[in-house]
């Protein structure tokens, strides 16, 4: 497959070693004991991808022995209460932290202070505009975007008119996704027009009534890229009440049970599933790397798959659903 890769999950059975706060993004006591303690502070907790990065770094630290939390606000648009969340990370004085900015701005005082304290900050899923990172683990967002971008233009008959609507422009997963799908548009697709690019906070409601919107303004509409899987799933029911199932091409990212079900029944014509369990595993891993002083690639790349109904079965891509 074309420009897919994807790399081995390392995955515990050890889960008594854990501590772990839970999603909802209630503070947590500083753990005690001698295993080396990991913050992880995520950017959401609603969505099954958040989910399944957690268990990556469940099994990761229990195999490891090492001790984390993981918290997250419970939607991705709430910028203030992550950071609410990353400063009492620090205050809790971690051998290390992970954390998958919201903001890729907001946050660098907060890691200035982390910098300060010689606490390793490992970047995951959406990295910063800052070197204060010793390592971003995530998916390749461009390329796997672009891969989407080439499957909408097959789909379309490489004309007529698409739109997006990505989670945000605030963090690099919103702007590297819809960056790499629109311009591999513009570079390789002169027939085809991105009319429109909204965004929806990663809320499928809000994300629903952007698509309505889209559709009413281009009835002609051909395709709907979605960038995340709150955005894919707003798609999905903005076309399901507008009566045009099957008849405007849908392609997502992420692969939550909606989508799923969608791709297998024809709604949805594929997505991008990204290693979510690969990418909580390679964070704590990169922060126990961090904290034995180890030099890490400024980039850990943990794979991506493009999936439709002809391969979703194949045992690959299986491993890497978030259902």
């Amino acid at each position: 497959m074309r420009n897919s890769r994807i790399f081995g999950v390392v995955a515990g059975a050890m889960s008594l070693a854990l501590v772990v706060a839970a999603c909802s993004g209630g503070a947590t006591p500083a753990p005690g004991g001698d295993n080396p303690y990991i913050a992880i502070v995520s950017k959401g907790s609603q969505h099954q991808f958040w989910q399944a990065v957690q268990k990556g770094a469940t099994d990761e630290a229990a195999a490891k022995g090492a001790t984390i939390t993981y918290e997250g606000p419970a939607s991705e648009s709430e910028v203030d209460k992550q950071l609410t969340m990353l400063q009492t990370a620090l205050d809790k004085k971690p051998a290390a932290i992970c954390f998958a900015a919201l903001d890729s701005k907001a946050a660098t005082p907060l890691l200035e202070k982390a910098k300060a304290a010689g606490i390793p900050v490992v970047g995951f899923d959406s990295g910063v505009d800052s070197d204060i990172p010793v390592t971003t683990v995530s998916t390749d967002n461009i390329a796997a975007a672009g891969e989407a971008a080439d499957k909408m233009a097959e789909l379309i008959g490489e004309a007529g008119k698409v739109a997006v609507i990505v989670h945000d422009q605030t963090s690099q997963t919103g702007t590297t996704r819809r960056d790499g799908f629109v311009n591999r548009m513009a570079e390789a697709y002169p027939n085809i027009e991105v009319v429109a690019v909204e965004y929806g906070a990663g809320d499928p409601v809000k994300s629903a009534d952007l698509a309505k919107a889209i559709m009413t303004a281009n009835p002609d509409l051909k395709g709907f890229f979605g960038g995340n899987e709150g955005s894919a799933k707003g798609v999905l029911n903005a076309l399901k009440e507008a009566g045009k199932e099957g008849a405007i091409v849908a392609i997502g990212y992420d692969s939550g049970q909606q989508q799923i079900d969608a791709i297998r029944s024809g709604v949805m014509a594929g997505a991008i599933t990204q290693n979510p369990v690969g990418i909580g595993a390679k964070c704590v891993e990169a922060a126990l790397d961090a904290i034995a002083g180890k030099t890490l690639e400024k980039n850990i790349d943990t794979g991506y798959f493009y999936y439709d109904k002809t391969n979703i079965d194949n045992p690959e891509i299986q491993a890497v659903l978030y259902q």
